[in-house]
């Protein structure tokens, strides 16, 4: 099992219930390939550097996670056709 850490940045006009469900099935994604959420951190509605999708704020998570090598892949095709995602990064951490 490695360790990783993903950035997911939500759409900034969701609500507060599609934020959770949103992030919800992120985790799903992360233990149906066999990992464990360790810690979830929010940061809540922070303005982005540069205008994507017409939207100039959106919300931050940072999620680390323990997982098998294969795994981040699968996650990452997950995620990338969830349409509440804007940008989204895994990488790995170091020992």
């Amino acid at each position: 099992m490695q360790k990783y850490e993903l950035v997911v940045v939500l759409n900034g006009n969701l609500e507060d219930e599609a934020r959770s469900a949103a992030m919800e099935r992120v985790y799903g994604y992360i233990t149906r390939f066999g990992g464990t959420v360790a810690n979830v951190d929010e940061w809540g509605k922070r303005k982005l550097a540069y205008e994507i999708q017409k939207m100039n704020e959106a919300f931050y998570y940072i999620v680390t996670f323990e997982a098998p090598l294969d795994a981040p892949a699968q996650i990452e095709d997950n995620i990338r056709i969830m349409e509440q995602v804007i940008r989204f990064l895994i990488v790995k951490q170091e020992a």
